[in-house]
């Protein structure tokens, strides 16, 4: 390829191969035998020693030098000049030929042979913005510094093709500016006669077929059936009548733009026709729209209609539904959905009455869309089924409202009926819990007498609560009794929660007056007790006396086998308080009660011991 292209120019080529290609120790090589031949010298050197043959300068970063260049790009942008050069030439040629041939002769025929015959082959916009973004391009380069502020300058040829294209770019716009011209003129010319076949057209139609139509068309129907079939004969008719509209909006598009043009001796004639069509397709649409908006009206007026009819005859059906108890849950449920759906009634009818007024009121205004034809017998029916539409929807309602007060009273006291089984089993578990309690936490008996009595008043605090508990489960079951007979049912769970209630009671009674007598005893024990244990010299014959000492052990003894006696219920089950362990804490806790006060009998025996042991 250079001894074809630049054989001259070529004195020395410099085959570049990698490091690893020496390693092969392949040295030979023929291309000495062949500089007479070519004319200019070959040989192999490797990258690092190409600096040895070529400046660092005239090498690209490839080859280790400084020389900022892109073959690819450079190709690249001398591929589109070189086609930007032949399309824009070739334009050139065909736009003054358009140009030429339009100024030498105005006759119509002549006109539409150029038109024709000599189109441009290629976009004048496309070929202007690729000539625009090429020279923005080269200039960018020939001004701007690389990547990395180093400055380079292009190619001469680069340089060179700055003004070519300049050049081409102005000539271009002057050449695409006279065709446009020439263009917009014999369009204009051509629109001109076009419009005014055209308006005459839509005219003629919307004033004769297009309002005989309408004439037709006055009833609104009596379901929604029937004014379903109205609406669709109506946008039948609509759709014959968008049809013209569009050539209207065509129409008055292309007159505007011509008035823009400015033309004197157009634009009278030009603004009688945009006038006569604007005023016939305007008062069309109106009359189109009218008619429209009062069937959509009277379809939603028979829609709302038709759901309020379903909603009565649903709440009928629930309302003639005897409602059988369940539970409180399921009967406020369904109080709620009565409550929801007598609403619902309540904002459909309200809906009717809006939708039937709005409807009068446009059937009202109808007359003066008639055409001079007397529409008072049809709008005479269309009101009377109106108004008796909405009257009997009215009675419906009233009906279902006293049926739902009768049932809302009666699952009223179903309510209360079930809330009152399920307070009164809530009082018999909270006794329950009260019960345990009772057992499992109300253990200790005081570590004196003043602590026990603490304990015993706040058991009495206790047992009021648990008897509160108690009555207030008797009056629950008590009222479930009396609901009952109002309702004629038999109650579902009153009679298995009385006994549970009085059983419960029983056994709670029994446990808390076992932990009375042991906290009276305790009282008892630790009273006595602190008498003899505290140091009173003033009354020796106080703490002499033996009989003191007998009956404290007595107590305490007595104290100490009631601990290990059980709680007995009437069905015979035992129950004890607190665990083993409880047990043996307060229990220990009276031994060495017990010990001290006979440690204190024996000093008051043997005086002598006072000394030693106290």
């Amino acid at each position: 390829m250079l001894q074809n292209v630049v054989p001259a120019e070529v004195s020395l080529v410099c085959v570049v191969k990698p490091d690893e290609f020496w390693d092969k120790k392949v040295t030979h090589f023929c291309f000495w035998k062949e500089k007479d031949r070519l004319g200019f010298e070959v040989i192999l050197v490797s990258a690092n020693k190409l600096t040895r043959y070529i400046e660092p300068c005239q090498l690209t970063e490839d080859f280790g030098g400084s020389l900022t260049y892109d073959h690819m790009d450079w190709l690249n942008k001398r591929l589109v000049f070189e086609k930007f050069t032949k399309e824009s030439t070739s334009l050139l040629d065909e736009l003054a030929l358009i140009n030429n041939g339009s100024d030498k002769g105005n006759q119509q025929e002549k006109e539409r042979s150029v038109d024709l015959n000599f189109l441009p082959s290629v976009d004048p916009e496309t070929v202007l913005q690729t000539g625009h973004e090429l020279l923005s391009e080269l200039q960018q380069r020939r001004f701007n510094g690389s990547d990395g502020g180093v400055s380079w300058s292009p190619m001469d040829d680069e340089l060179l093709a700055q003004p070519q294209v300049m050049k081409l770019l102005d000539s271009l716009r002057e050449q695409y500016t006279r065709y446009q011209e020439v263009c917009r003129q014999r369009s204009k010319r051509t629109q001109l006669e076009e419009i005014q076949q055209k308006v005459m057209q839509v005219v003629n139609w919307l004033e004769g077929p297009g309002s005989e139509q309408l004439r037709a068309q006055w009833g609104i129907g009596d379901s929604i059936r029937a004014s379903q079939a109205l609406q669709q004969k109506h946008e039948e008719i609509e759709s014959q009548h968008s049809e013209w509209f569009a050539v209207y909006v065509e129409l008055n598009q292309q007159i505007a733009a011509l008035l823009n043009a400015g033309d004197e001796e157009d634009l009278v004639e030009l603004k009688s026709l945009q006038q006569q069509l604007s005023d016939v397709c305007y008062r069309q649409a109106s009359q189109l729209e009218f008619r429209q908006n009062l069937l959509q009206a009277a379809l939603e007026f028979h829609g709302v209609a038709q759901d309020l009819s379903q909603q009565l005859d649903g709440l009928l059906g629930m309302l003639c539904v005897d409602v059988a108890p369940a539970d409180g849950a399921s009967i406020q449920q369904t109080l709620k959905l009565l409550e929801e759906k007598l609403k619902s009634v309540d904002v459909g009818l309200q809906g009717l009455r809006e939708k039937g007024q709005g409807l009068l009121d446009q059937i009202s205004n109808q007359a003066s869309w008639a055409y001079g034809k007397d529409v008072t017998i049809e709008n005479k029916e269309n009101v009377d089924h109106i108004q008796g539409v909405m009257e009997d929807m009215q009675l419906r309602k009233q009906r279902c409202e006293d049926m739902v007060d009768v049932r809302r009273l009666k699952m009223l006291q179903m309510v209360q009926l079930f809330k009152c089984e399920e307070d009164a089993a809530q009082a018999v578990e909270w006794l329950s819990e009260l019960l345990d309690a009772l057992l499992k936490t109300h253990i200790r008996l005081g570590d004196d007498a003043q602590e026990t009595k603490v304990l015993l008043e706040k058991h009495r605090k206790f047992v009021d609560v648990a008897q509160s508990t108690y009555d207030y489960g008797r009056q629950l079951l008590q009222a479930t009794v009396v609901l009952c007979q109002s309702l004629r049912c038999t109650s579902r769970s009153s009679g298995d929660t009385l006994p549970r209630l009085n059983r419960v009671w029983k056994q709670f009674t029994i446990a808390s007056e076992e932990r009375v007598h042991r906290l009276e005893m305790a009282i008892a024990f630790h009273s006595n007790a602190e008498k003899i244990l505290q140091d009173c010299p003033e009354e020796p014959e106080a703490i002499n006396d033996e009989e003191q000492f007998d009956e404290i052990e007595a107590v305490g003894k007595s104290l100490l086998d009631r601990l290990t006696v059980p709680v007995v219920y009437p069905d015979g089950t035992e129950q004890y308080f607190g665990s083993p362990s409880d047990m043996a804490s307060t229990a220990e806790h009276i031994r060495d009660r017990m010990k001290l006060v006979s440690l204190k009998r024996q000093q008051l025996r043997h005086p002598e011991m006072m000394t030693t042991e106290s």
